[in-house]
Order: C-alpha cells, then structure tokens, then sequence
C-alpha cells in the first residue's frame, strides 16, 4: 500500500514545502490571468465582431428585413427557396466557378514555380523571396484601380493597348468587352499578382522540411535530377502542403470581392456571389433577410466543398 499523501497540516511538511507549494498556486493564478489579459479582448472582439453578426444573420434568414435590421415578419424557408431558385443568384455561382477554374490551377501551378525557384537561389534567396511577397501587402481595391486606371483602362494610353499597339493590334474594351470575354484577364491578373507570393511562401515552408536525404538517396538509385526527382520526391511530400494551398485558394475564390466589384462593378456578365448579395443587401432594395438567406447558404457551399477536398486528398491524415 502505498503512503497517506502529505498535507499541509501534516507537522512532517516543512515550512519551505508550503512556501513553494504556494508560489506554485500563486504562479498557475497568474498565468491564467495573464493568458485571459493578453487574448481576452481578442475573444471579445471575435464575439462582438464575428459570431454575434452570424447568429443574426441566421435569425434574418428567417424572417422579412427590408431596409431595417429588425426582423419583422417570419417567413420560414422562403427566403432559402428564393435564393435557391433566383436565377441570378445561380447566375452568380457561375460566375465564382469560372473564376475558380482559372485562379484554383494558375495560382497553384505558378506559386509551386516560384517556390522552387527561390529555394534553389543561394545568393540574396531573402531580397527575391521578398520581392515576391510584397504585392501580398497591397489592398485589394489600390490593385484593382491600377489595374482599372492605368493597364486595362481600354483606351489607347493603357499600359495593355499599349504593348498590344506595338504589334498592330486595335485598341481592346478590356473591362466591357463580352464576347470575346476579355474582362477575365484582368480580373484573373490581379488576384495572382496579388496573392501568388503568399502562396509561394507556404510551398517554400514545405520545401524546406523535406529532408535532403531523401534527394541523396534518390541520386544514388539513380534517379535524374529535374521531373524525376520533382514527380518522385518533391510533389510527394509537398502533399499537405498543396491540399492546404488548394483549400485556402478556394475558400479565397469564392470569397473574391473587391476585384471585382472595382474592376466591372455590379454587372451581370461578371458578378460573383459576395458581390451580388451586397447588392441586395446594401444597394436600394436593402433586402436583408434574402440576402442573410443567400450569405449562408454560401457558408454552407464552401464548408461543403472544403470537406470534400479534405475527403479526397486526406488533409490531416497522420504521417502529413
């Protein structure tokens, strides 16, 4: 059997035991309170800021708002099968998914590029690494209005027609332009410039925990250097690395918003979800209980999607 534990009116406890069982107590206190200090208000903020907003979003959902935030009128599902069945709602999810299907490949493909190739720079890797990032500091709306103002503006002075001019080619409407649909390369140009670098960072951060035995051992079975290893060795271990570059880069896709809302406005040929949903909630109509409705069912489309992608490649699995 095992001794009766000690307390602190046992006379066998010394005075300098209960002197540094105290200072424990007193030292676990303090950390707590510390640790309630230092992320307190970021628990109250993301309260107030972000889960507050969506509960109420929900509750909107439910009921008819119109230019008030107050619901008034409960209507049950009818907003959601309004949505569902407005066609340019749908319209506008077409929208994102032919975004998705030029930003999700080229931002993958070109961030995994520069990834590589800055890793294998051995002189000033930090100043191109650097180089690379900085557009990712840049506001969304400042891009999207040079890109609007001074490389697509659609007149002979853009940087675009420009270039274009010097082979004889006609000034292009880049950003009113249908059919042929050349709003799609500016609106796709902008978000890489803007968010390959972070991306690339991230591949870098996975480039860097392959371990270079696994290179060595693969030279010594006499694997050639460049597709072999990068299809062999390199993609491999790169795998959570990717399915979280995929995950981010969708999530951020359909969340595109500022581009092109500056870029095209509110048009029909070109509005993605975020942009319509503003318009109904915050244009004339200011239809907060659809437009509630139309936010969450977008929630419910991306957490869907994500689990899908997670299902697939197995993001998380043990030995990522």
């Amino acid at each position: 059997m095992s001794a009766p534990a000690k307390t602190s009116a046992d006379p066998a406890v010394t005075g300098e035991q209960r002197e540094t069982r105290k200072r424990r107590h007193k030292g676990i206190a303090g950390n707590t309170l510390w640790f309630w200090v230092f992320v307190g208000p970021f628990v109250i903020g993301l309260l107030i800021f972000s889960y507050l907003p969506i509960l109420w979003s929900l509750v909107l959902s439910f009921f008819e708002a119109y230019n008030t935030a107050t619901p008034s009128k409960f209507v049950g599902l009818r907003n959601y099968v309004d949505m569902l069945t407005d066609h340019n709602f749908l319209s506008s999810l077409g929208t994102f998914t032919i975004f998705a299907v030029f930003i999700v490949p080229l931002t993958f493909a070109l961030s995994l590029a520069l990834a590589l190739l800055v890793n294998q720079v051995k002189i000033a890797r930090a100043f191109f690494r650097s180089v690379f990032f900085l557009p990712t500091a840049c506001s969304y709306v400042v891009a999207s209005l040079i890109w609007k103002l001074s490389i697509f503006n659609g007149v002979r002075f853009g940087l675009a027609n420009t270039v274009l001019g010097w082979f004889g080619i006609d000034n292009i409407a880049w950003l009113s332009t249908v059919d042929p649909p050349w709003y799609w390369i500016p609106l796709v140009t902008v978000r890489l410039w803007l968010q390959l670098g972070f991306y690339m960072i991230l591949f870098i951060a996975g480039l860097q925990r392959i371990s270079p035995t696994l290179y060595e051992a693969a030279y010594v079975d006499g694997a050639k250097p460049g597709w072999q290893v990068f299809r062999y060795i390199t993609l491999p271990q790169l795998r959570a690395t990717s399915v979280a570059v995929l995950i981010l880069n969708l999530i951020a896709a359909y969340q595109a918003f500022d581009e092109f809302y500056n870029l095209v406005g509110n048009v029909n040929y070109a509005r993605p979800p975020l942009v319509y949903l503003y318009g109904i909630s915050l244009g004339s109509i200011q239809d907060l209980g659809h437009g509630s409705a139309g936010a969450l069912i977008l929630a419910v489309i991306i957490m869907l999607v994500t689990l899908l992608q997670n299902r697939i490649f197995g993001f998380g699995k043990a030995g990522d």
